[in-house]
């Protein structure tokens, strides 16, 4: 398939709306408002009148689900998404259940034994069943009975709408049953999607509780009067909206909600790039010891900056704005944000001026904050070798953004559009472009051959 497209004269519309991430938003801000303030809500309402701020794990993962609650509650009342012809259902001919029911046998086979490989996999990892993980391990568990169960009514009801209820599912559960034809490149696709939500959504949970409870139980007073403590305190803020709402988009993978994974990402380089930035894989590569740490003997710019406070406040505003970027990148995702998959084209929000504005103020946050060419050791060699694995690092998401937009030119002629227009009109995409065009050689070549 081409992925060449011609500048369109408009930005095609977003297949995700502002206003479910901003519903999201409200929700999470006004669930860490609660549970800043229940010290005072508490006795008013009868509920834990003795106990401090709402601060702990199951206090973050009840916002999490009121937050995925608004949004998907707006989704469907508001925008009415499931009447979308994308969710690949037909409400008004529902068929008859004895129609449906062999399909929805055979698919929930191929889900059910595809819970249990994944558990599995949970079983065997370790790094699943220590430190922060120990949280994810234990919501899951706790889930894992009510969503087999849950599951029966949700794919019986579903298969009778689908158009085309024989899905990726269910062509993995017909290669575990065995009597009819499946589909081997629908399997794969089943797995790709599965893989990228088992991996990620454990993650994702197991992150919750601690931006969350900072936030909470945080001194605002004190941080105000401290650019540093201020800045430190933003930027905990901003990845607790981050983390919440991803966390989300991994949950809600429901195709009434039109936010189903359409495709995961088929190509190899995509996954080494993305899997390289996570754990258990980033331990050894980019953390502590790691192949290519970059902060060593590193102080960050609240040391080299100390003592000029005008430097300090600008600084920390510059790197908020940075981080809030990133969190509205986020955001923009509503309840679709996952890694590695195709679920929709987003050409709102931040996505207005680069088609990657997450990797580009993650990657700009941590070049300004480390300032890896400052060291504390005055040794001319830890500065280069930090600013070259910075460097790295880097040139890792510049690799993801690469593979994901391949993974993506590939399946919507929407984000074809999109990608050519922000190639010429997008105000930061676009004059990258013409630098990049003109740093190549062999791209100018073929343009003078090919006029």
């Amino acid at each position: 398939m081409s992925t060449a497209a011609t500048s369109p004269n408009h930005r095609p519309a977003s297949d995700v709306s502002t206003g479910v991430g901003l519903v999201g938003l409200a929700t999470l801000v006004a669930c860490i408002l609660i549970a800043r303030a229940w010290p005072t809500i508490g006795p008013i309402v009868g509920i834990g009148a003795d106990r401090g701020p709402l601060s702990g794990p199951s206090a973050a993962l009840l916002t999490m689900m009121l937050t995925g609650l608004a949004m998907a509650t707006w989704s469907l009342v508001v925008e009415k998404v499931h009447r979308r012809p994308s969710t690949g259902i037909d409400w008004a001919n529902k068929r008859p259940l004895e129609e449906t029911i062999d399909t929805s046998i055979t698919k929930l086979a191929g889900l059910w034994a595809t819970w249990a490989v994944i558990g599995f996999v949970y079983y065997l990892g370790r790094w699943y069943w220590e430190g922060q993980y120990i949280f994810a391990m234990e919501v899951i568990g706790a889930f894992i009975i009510p969503m087999f169960i849950l599951s029966v009514p949700y794919v019986v009801m579903l298969d009778r709408v689908m158009i085309r209820p024989r899905d990726h599912a269910w062509h993995f559960g017909a290669m575990l049953i065995g009597r009819e034809a499946y589909d081997m490149a629908e399997v794969k696709k089943h797995w790709r999607a599965w893989a990228i939500k088992g991996f990620f959504s454990a993650f994702m949970i197991s992150i919750l509780p601690f931006g969350f409870a900072h936030v909470v139980e945080a001194n605002i007073g004190d941080a105000v009067r401290d650019p540093v403590r201020f800045g430190l305190l933003m930027f905990e803020f901003l990845f607790v909206i981050d983390v919440q709402i991803g966390t989300v988009g991994y949950l809600l993978t429901m195709r009434p909600l039109d936010a189903h994974i359409r495709s995961g990402n088929p190509f190899l380089a995509g996954w080494l790039a993305a899997l390289l930035c996570y754990p258990p894989f980033v331990y050894g590569f980019m953390g502590a010891g790691g192949a290519i740490q970059y902060e060593y003997n590193t102080s960050g710019w609240g040391h080299w900056f100390e003592g000029n406070d005008a430097l300090l406040w600008a600084w920390a505003c510059w790197l908020i704005f940075l981080t809030a970027v990133y969190a509205w990148a986020t955001v923009a995702f509503g309840i679709r944000f996952s890694n590695l998959t195709y679920r929709g084209v987003l050409t709102h929000g931040p996505y207005r001026f680069t088609r990657h504005p997450a990797y580009l103020s993650k990657n700009a946050f941590w070049w300004f904050s480390v300032l890896p060419f400052l060291v504390t050791s005055n040794s001319l060699t830890d500065a280069v070798r930090n600013t070259v694995f910075l460097g790295l690092v880097s040139a890792i998401y510049y690799w993801r953004a690469k593979t994901e937009e391949a993974h993506l030119l590939g399946e919507d002629a929407k984000y074809r559009e999109y990608h050519a227009w922000m190639s010429e009109h997008g105000a930061i995409t676009a004059p990258l472009t013409r630098l990049f065009k003109r740093l190549n050689p062999r791209r100018r070549l073929v343009e003078r051959s090919h006029p």
